[in-house]
């Protein structure tokens, strides 16, 4: 069920996160080692649930933006290590908390932690890799990347409790959604971004470029993702297409498809997020309306606006190889549609 999403426009389709991988691939295994131990404990149910998610096949992108930032500036030393693995524990513990808050079964293509371990060990387990992580912030000693880091750290939580806010609320506004992604998503790429030039010592223009690169990029891959969960494949996903339609979840497709629909359209939509009925002939229609009335393809079209910003936020950097592959990670993320 679904209709796969394809671009017009076949510039993307060769976008890769490779040259990015290449170049912070050395480092990245660092940071690999630490994470395993850090995610270690005597308590054997740390280390169980938390490599069932560290190992489950995620890029760490967000670690690598961490890297590839503090590199970019001529940073030599060994604190981008430590900020990238707290990056990673942050995402990871975000991710554990979300499946529990979401009633989410599955999670990169594997069942979830709340369905193996149940709720408690995901969100207990989430709360000890979020103290590493700090404890890790407070290791390397940079005040200013640890305001950067906690500071996110509360803007996804309070992006949390937006979105439980708004949740099955048809009248949630594009502005509301908004809101939520650059919260529960940007937040952590932005932040991620900006404390490499901060432990690099850069300037506050270079830690601003790097800082907007990473939110708008946040923004972008969000909005993908909403897209997809509406026209992509579950193999692609690592969840079941239709996740956000069966959770109530307002994501920008629905916002779109509600609000250029009839009188009949809107009811069937409050029917089907706000009264439950979200059953797979729901979906089927929900999945009509929004082809129907554009809704995959403007938010595709948003994405690229906000590929655009961060293509934009490191123009005036110097011409590197570190940029040309912070630059290409932009087109991946969108090229996940096409």
């Amino acid at each position: 069920m679904g209709v796969v999403i394809s671009l017009e426009e076949g510039k993307n389709k060769q976008a890769s996160v490779k040259p990015l991988v290449d170049l912070t691939k050395a480092d990245m295994d660092r940071v690999n080692q630490l994470i395993l131990s850090k995610a270690g404990s005597d308590v054997q149910m740390i280390p169980e649930v938390a490599n069932h998610l560290i190992s489950s096949g995620g890029k760490r992108l967000r670690p690598m933006l961490t890297l590839a930032s503090a590199a970019m500036f001529g940073y030599a030393g060994d604190h981008h290590i430590k900020l990238a693995t707290s990056v990673e524990f942050m995402h990871t513990a975000t991710l554990l908390h979300d499946d529990v808050v979401d009633e989410s079964d599955m999670r990169r293509g594997k069942s979830t932690a709340r369905m193996i371990w149940g709720n408690q060990a995901s969100v207990l387990v989430g709360d000890y890799l979020l103290g590493q992580a700090f404890k890790m912030m407070v290791e390397v000693g940079s005040l200013e990347a640890l305001d950067v880091l906690a500071s996110a750290a509360s803007v996804i939580a309070e992006g949390e409790v937006l979105q439980l806010s708004v949740a099955k609320n048809m009248e949630t506004t594009e502005d509301d959604y908004l809101q939520v992604i650059r919260a529960k998503t940007a937040a952590l790429f932005a932040a991620a971004a900006e404390v490499g030039p901060i432990v690099a010592g850069s300037a506050r223009a270079e830690r601003n470029a790097l800082k907007s690169y990473g939110m708008n990029l946040g923004l972008a891959f969000q909005l993908v993702d909403d897209a997809l969960d509406y026209g992509g494949k579950a193999a692609e996903l690592g969840k079941n297409t239709g996740d956000d339609f069966r959770e109530g979840k307002i994501t920008l497709p629905v916002i779109l498809a509600w609000r250029r629909g009839t009188a009949e359209d809107r009811a069937f939509w409050r029917e089907a997020i706000e009264g439950g009925k979200n059953d797979d002939d729901g979906l089927e229609r929900a999945l009509g309306l929004i082809t129907r009335y554009g809704g995959l393809g403007e938010t595709i079209a948003r994405a690229e606006h906000y590929g655009t910003v961060a293509r934009d936020a490191l123009a005036p950097l110097p011409d590197t190889p570190w940029k040309d592959a912070l630059l290409e990670v932009i087109d991946f993320c969108i090229s996940r549609v096409s």
